[in-house]
């Protein structure tokens, strides 16, 4: 996954600056950044706090190591079954 410019700290700051009355255009342009990724930060990260939103990252990077973790678990569980069904 590509790493963001911009921290969770400076993404909620942007979205305060319109919650504040600043206009998208005004904010997306200062900010060098497309309203379809404003658009899509206001989906992910609105309402949020600072605090919250890294907790949400710390969230989101643990439940993708734990999927990985079940991955591989499921392919040793098969990996197994195929040897011990084999007739040696």
């Amino acid at each position: 996954m590509r790493k963001s410019r911009f921290t969770e700290a400076q993404i909620v700051a942007v979205l305060h600056e319109v919650e504040a009355g600043a206009k998208i255009a005004d904010v997306t342009r200062r900010h060098a950044i497309t309203e379809t990724t404003f658009h899509r930060w206001r989906k992910k990260y609105g309402g949020l706090q600072v605090s919250e939103a890294k907790r949400l990252r710390a969230l989101e990077e643990e439940n993708r190591q734990l999927k990985r973790l079940v991955a591989d678990q499921a392919l040793n569980i098969q990996v197994i079954k195929d040897l011990l069904g084999k007739q040696w």
